[in-house]
């Protein structure tokens, strides 16, 4: 069962029939070809604005988004105003606002961008100057809606040869912090607690009580005028004004304690019919950024200052990682989206950043949807998580993808200014899976013994999600089931905790590479329903152990050249299996890069340029972002980010010699031959375990702006237009519209048997 506010938009509603969509629409190298309309005309000349946003400015219909609203018979709408100025601060750009009786209402630093309210008709004019890149709609954003240590390959001798609900062994995630986005995690749960009567819930902020702009139509004023140095009094006052430690009620909805739980949780001795509850990194450290109110909902603003208080705080808590279960649709490519900016701002500051990849892989009528990645999901930087069906059982042979969750490539899209026509990136994703079926973890309630109150999804659905059943509700101990891409993604954010716990030297790419390398490929599923198969702890932590632990520092000191090797003194590559669960397994032994392209080989073991977090690399496109630091008396160095400019990166190699090119075995891109993007993940990998792909002789360069290489091809033989998927005449969707904005939010999702 799949809940979903708004309902998804099907392909049949206002759209042309599908034969005639098939007749008119191609795409060719990923590029969107057709006769150019008079709607396409108009957005040349706007190509700046998102596609979503473009829509309501016409003002003929009453305003329908959340971030639209008629006042006095004039369209406003809310937006995100990206800047590439020279001035971090966007003085400028905010007097100009200002001046043409628009509100400036926050300022977002991890991605020098501006939440504004202004006039709709307004917006080209502030499309046109020079030193605005990108403007969006305020999107509504969603929460995505131990057994476990059984299931993702925690109980080995790499990782915790022991556990139980009162005891264990190994590693825990101790000194890592983790920062949950969510809808707050409740601070007293015993689930928290550090084995006596302390919480690791180390801060619990509500950005929303300060930024929230989802009720915010006042005119003509600039509320983010203040700086925010730190020791200032500006900086101060923000934070006591969204402090939330001491809150009654820290999660009234309740996702975001459930998905903490899984990343940290555990297991409490309550009632011995429950199973040991306890979470991948029981004793990591978890920071709760509620940026969701108290029905799941929030705003891509919101999410953007929650990102950018995390990443401001991150070198002084020691935040490494950062779950994001919460998603907002977008027309946008990874280019320009903001919350795929303020995460790559993320990833450059060496934060790796854990996303669900979305509940809609199937449509209301049960057929399969392709393309249904969800925004932050397609940003290439972070790694996308699918949800994988365990079917009631700790053993790995029977797990299944759940057929909710979302399917690649990823659907959004820039509009070419020149001719008026949109080009869908087209990437490879999820990048993994993860168990995501009816998982048991902490359930939230009012933080008073007296008055335990049920969370909203325990209030009402608490027949499908409390358990054990009937039962009144527990100050501190109550647990509930939920199902979801958005449980699967924290299982992987504790295993990041592990691998960091065991090598703290590692990157972000690194990080990610090594999660796909040693993954397990399950049969009968795509690169496009699995990425490189479903996570194995216990292979990701054995290859942590044996790296040097000075990658990370070797990198940002530009002391480490490309191909000098990434082992240890003395240490040795493991196996390339596992043994889980009595079941040994092959590991995939393939990453994903360049956004569609597939790489392995032991050479991955050696330095790429890649691994350097501030790069992204996708399709053509390869970015640099750099972090400025505040500076000062009694200012600690290179501690708290002020700002991020992103630039084309520098002539350079982007993989040496020696790597294997794997998506060259893959063929074409067609749903009936199993091949290219839809080569089945265990297909591909038993091709790589029997030695065959293509050597990079010279490896993968970019040179004048242009990667000269070639990746996966998504485009011949595969139709994917406005979020209907034609393979030779077989149609897989009606469904979800994924290339027009349509809001894919994250479902409640309650499992599959």
């Amino acid at each position: 069962m799949l809940i979903s506010l708004p309902r998804p938009i099907t392909a049949w509603q206002g759209r042309r029939p599908l034969l005639a969509l098939a007749a008119t629409l191609v795409l060719w190298g990923g590029l969107l070809v057709n006769q150019p309309s008079q709607a396409q005309t108009e957005a040349r000349q706007h190509h700046k604005v998102a596609r979503d946003l473009q829509d309501e400015l016409g003002g003929a219909q009453p305003a329908r988004a959340r971030w639209s609203r008629d006042i006095n018979g004039a369209r406003h709408v809310q937006a995100i105003v990206v800047s590439n100025s020279a001035d971090p601060e966007m003085r400028d750009l905010r007097q100009d606002i200002v001046r043409g009786g628009g509100t400036v209402l926050v300022r977002h630093g991890a991605v020098q961008a501006l939440t504004v309210m202004v006039r709709a008709s307004a917006i080209p004019a502030l499309a046109d100057r020079p030193d605005v890149t990108h403007v969006a709609p305020n999107r509504e954003t969603h929460r995505t809606a131990s057994t476990l240590e059984s299931m993702a390959g925690v109980l080995t001798s790499n990782v915790r040869p022991t556990s139980s609900k009162t005891s264990y062994t190994g590693l825990d995630g101790s000194g890592i912090g983790i920062a949950v986005l969510d809808s707050g995690v409740m601070k007293a749960h015993e689930a928290f607690l550090d084995g006596g009567s302390t919480s690791r819930v180390k801060r619990n902020v509500d950005v929303t009580v300060n930024t929230s702009t989802a009720s915010t139509w006042i005119t003509g004023s600039d509320g983010s005028s203040s700086s925010l140095m730190p020791g200032s009094t500006a900086l101060n006052s923000y934070e006591n004004v969204i402090k939330a430690d001491a809150n009654m009620v820290q999660d009234p909805y309740g996702h975001g304690t459930h998905v903490a739980s899984v990343a940290a949780g555990r297991a409490r001795t309550y009632m011995s019919t429950i199973p040991d509850t306890t979470g991948i990194a029981p004793n990591a450290n978890l920071y709760d950024v509620k940026v969701l109110d108290s029905v799941g909902r929030g705003t891509l603003s919101d999410a953007l200052e929650g990102i950018q208080w995390v990443i401001y705080h991150a070198r002084e808590y020691n935040i490494r990682v950062i779950n994001v279960s919460l998603a907002t649709n977008s027309t946008d490519s990874w280019q320009t989206d903001p919350l795929c900016a303020a995460l790559r701002s993320a990833t450059a500051m060496g934060i790796t950043v854990v996303v669900a990849a979305g509940n809609y892989g199937t449509n209301p009528l049960g057929q399969a949807v392709y393309g249904s990645i969800s925004s932050p999901g397609h940003e290439p930087s972070v790694i996308t998580v699918g949800s994988v069906n365990p079917h009631g059982t700790t053993a790995r042979g029977d797990d299944t993808v759940n057929l909710f969750s979302s399917r690649g490539p990823t659907r959004g899209g820039t509009l070419d200014a020149a001719t008026g026509l949109r080009r869908i990136d087209n990437l490879l994703k999820p990048d993994l899976v993860a168990p995501g079926n009816r998982v048991i973890a902490a359930s939230a309630t009012a933080a008073s013994s007296t008055n335990p109150t049920k969370n909203f999804l325990a209030a009402n659905f608490g027949s499908l999600l409390v358990t054990p059943l009937g039962l009144p509700e527990v100050y501190g101990e109550n647990q509930m089931m939920l199902s979801g891409t958005s449980v699967a993604a924290p299982a992987v954010a504790g295993t990041v905790a592990l691998m960091l716990q065991a090598n703290p030297g590692l990157t972000p790419p690194i990080i990610k590479g090594l999660l796909q390398y040693s993954a397990q490929p399950l049969p009968n599923a795509s690169l496009l329903e699995q990425g490189a198969g479903l996570l194995n702890i216990d292979g990701a932590v054995a290859i942590a152990k044996v790296l040097r632990t000075d990658i990370a520092t070797a990198i940002n000191a530009g002391t480490i050249t490309p191909g000098t090797t990434l082992i240890a003194s003395g240490k040795v590559f493991p196996a390339k299996t596992s043994t889980i669960a009595s079941l040994t397994v092959n590991w995939s032994r393939m990453m994903f890069v360049g956004g569609n392209r597939i790489v392995s080989g032991d050479w991955l073991i050696t330095y790429q340029p890649i691994f350097d977090p501030r790069i992204t690399w996708a399709g053509g496109t390869v970015r640099k972002r750099q972090v400025s630091w505040w500076s000062g008396t009694g200012i600690a160095a290179n501690t708290f980010p002020k700002s991020f400019t992103e630039t084309a990166a520098p002539n350079q190699g982007l993989l040496t010699a020696g790597v294997l090119r794997a998506d060259t075995l893959t063929g074409a891109s067609s749903l009936l031959n199993k091949t290219g993007a839809f080569t089945p993940t265990a297909t591909l990998s038993g091709w790589l375990a029997a030695g065959s792909g293509q050597l990079l002789g010279q490896g993968v360069v970019l040179s004048e702006g242009v990667v000269l290489s070639e990746g996966v091809v998504l485009s011949e033989g595969v139709v994917l237009s406005e979020g209907v998927v034609l393979s030779e005449g077989v149609v897989l969707s009606e469904g979800v519209v994924l290339s027009e904005g349509v809001v894919l939010s994250e479902g409640l999702v309650f499992g599959e048997p």
